[in-house]
């Protein structure tokens, strides 16, 4: 075992003694610095800013002051202008006076009003080429609409119409739906040619 070591370290010692001194003269230095930086008068000092700040916060409460004084003056103005004054009573001749008014002045705008618009020709009493219609076909004649050529019967030409139409959509369904049987096909057509234009029925 070695041996126990009594005393200081005197390197150690001097080592913080050095340590010790260059920490005061930093604090010295910069506490020195600090007393210069609040004595000098450039008007970054603390009171000049917090006097200032103090006035930007007394302006600002006057503008909102004056703002609210504003608004309550605007606001007290539409509650008095929309508050109704409660109306006089009116006697029985004032009240006939102004009803006979209203009727004076309704008459005359009627006046003026049959005055402007002539009144337009019945045209139930204009005379055409038939005095009187007797059948529908007269009527329709009468009344200037075009004779459409009417299809009497449909339903001569609706097998070869359905024959042409299975024909050529058949081909088409199939290769759309190839697992489906033919019957099911056939309905599915059944169903289409019910809407479809080519049916004579739906003309």
């Amino acid at each position: 075992m070695p041996k126990k070591f009594k005393g200081e370290n005197t390197k150690a010692v001097e080592a913080r003694s050095r340590k010790a001194d260059v920490a005061e003269e930093k604090k010295k230095v910069e506490k020195a610095s600090e007393e210069d930086a609040a004595w000098a008068d450039d008007g970054n000092n603390k009171k000049a800013a917090r006097k200032k700040e103090e006035e930007a916060k007394r302006i600002a409460a006057l503008e909102r002051k004056k703002a609210l004084a504003e608004l309550l003056a605007e606001e007290e103005a539409t509650i008095a202008a929309s508050v109704k004054t409660p109306k006089k009573r009116l006697t029985q001749a004032e009240m006939n006076k102004i009803k006979e008014e209203e009727r004076e002045q309704q008459r005359e705008e009627n006046e003026k009003k049959e005055e402007e618009e002539p009144i337009p020709e019945n045209p139930n009493h204009i005379m055409t080429d038939f005095e009187v219609a007797q059948s529908v076909e007269e009527a329709l004649t009468a009344l200037g609409v075009p004779e459409e050529e009417v299809d009497a019967h449909p339903e001569k030409r609706m097998k070869a119409a359905w024959s042409a139409f299975e024909q050529g959509r058949i081909t088409q369904m199939r290769a759309e739906n190839p697992s489906l049987r033919l019957s099911q096909i056939r309905q599915m057509l059944r169903k289409e040619w019910q809407k479809s234009p080519l049916n004579p029925m739906n003309k």
